[in-house]
């Protein structure tokens, strides 16, 4: 079996066969030709449908995550909001109970009556998932790590629960990707990402996508949707998340390492009260994430001594990290994430997330030393 790292390096790279270039070339088109006889033997007849460089993206994506089929969209939450329109009004469904606050948004206050009923569970707990089932329960959302409490959901577990009960699962690999965790091998019927955090890795492409084990019907149901409102990922963008992927390995790698020295930092820092980081063994699902990552990932959250206030002049006094939302690109951020989520939020006052980007991991301890003392 070829290892990751070698089908990273070759993604979406056959040699175009029209020039000899080993990086193909982006197309722009928007229309085919259609043939006398009515058909579209190279396969493309417009760009809702499809594209070439896009679809050489989610061959790439399917490949890397060891699915059947995938679909690349506009941004990940143009791919989760497909996601939950393939269920019907009434179908019930499971989600983390500190789930990204945009899916939060979307299942509670967009959909409403008009779309799958919701219920916001402990995944981390499988008897509180196991109670929370119903009759009409289709889907389990996972997260894992979660956002951005980090918190650990024991996916297989929780998949061997769902096929029992005749539930699908999803998983948001976003953080993760298939690098540091198999979703599919854990049970996964389909995968999520926004491909603008890591895969594409550069803080320069909005995308997401959506990979399917096996083909089913939701899965035909959420790409019918994607042709007919039109929420497809650009071909430029594409290409650039192929670039992205190339790199995937060194970058995750390297971000991955950095993260759990600064998380080790922290940890023993006088002026924070916690740390949440599944790599440290006093996180309390360490024995999970050890089991089914291969790596712990490169997003770390911690609690300050003190509240808002304090929390906002720790962000203030950094100056190798930037204050910006998002992740997984090759800069590294910390955000206030309670005053980013809005009045609704669940994220304590006092938290701070971080994305830990390519920059050597003494001068990022050095630059969150000085912030926390003070300096």
């Amino acid at each position: 079996m070829t290892h990751i790292y070698t089908l990273l390096a070759h993604a979406g790279g056959d040699i175009d066969q029209s020039s000899g270039a080993l990086i193909p070339p982006i197309e722009l088109a928007t229309t085919y030709e259609r043939h006398p006889d009515g058909s579209y033997p190279l396969g493309f007849k417009y760009a809702r449908d499809g594209n070439p460089t896009r679809r050489r993206l989610e061959c790439a994506l399917s490949k890397l995550e060891g699915g059947s089929d995938c679909r690349a969209f506009s941004s990940g939450m143009a791919a989760g909001n497909a996601i939950f329109q393939a269920f019907s009004p009434g179908d019930h469904v499971l989600i983390p109970d500190d789930v990204y606050h945009g899916i939060r948004h979307l299942v509670f206050d967009h959909f409403g009556l008009r779309g799958p009923v919701a219920t916001a569970v402990n995944m981390s707990d499988t008897k509180v998932v196991e109670s929370a089932f119903r009759d009409n329960t289709r889907m389990i959302w996972i997260e894992s790590p979660s956002n951005p409490i980090l918190k650990i959901t024991d996916i297989k577990m929780i998949s061997e629960i769902a096929r029992a009960r005749g539930a699908m699962v999803v998983v948001d690999a976003t953080w993760t990707t298939p690098l540091l965790q198999p979703s599919f091998d854990l049970g996964a019927d389909l995968v999520m990402y926004s491909l603008t955090k890591y895969m594409a890795g550069h803080s320069d492409v909005l995308g997401g996508a959506v990979l399917t084990r096996e083909g089913s019907d939701v899965f035909d149901r959420i790409c019918t949707y994607q042709q007919q409102a039109g929420a497809v990922l650009d071909p430029f963008s594409s290409w650039l998340t192929i670039r992205g992927l190339r790199t995937l390995g060194v970058r995750l790698s390297h971000q991955c390492a950095s993260a759990q020295e600064i998380a080790s930092f922290l940890e023993n820092h006088n002026r924070v009260r916690i740390v949440h980081y599944p790599g440290l063994k006093a996180h309390p699902e360490h024995a999970v994430a050890k089991s089914q990552m291969s790596g712990f990932g490169a997003m770390i959250s911690f609690e300050i001594e003190g509240g808002e206030r304090e929390a906002m002049q720790v962000a203030a006094r950094v100056r190798v990290f930037t204050r910006a939302t998002s992740l997984g690109a090759t800069e590294s951020l910390i955000e206030h994430r309670a005053s980013m989520e809005g009045p609704q939020t669940q994220t304590p006052a006092n938290l701070l997330r971080l994305s830990i980007g390519l920059e050597h991991s003494v001068d990022l301890i050095e630059d969150l030393d000085h912030a926390l003392d003070g300096h």
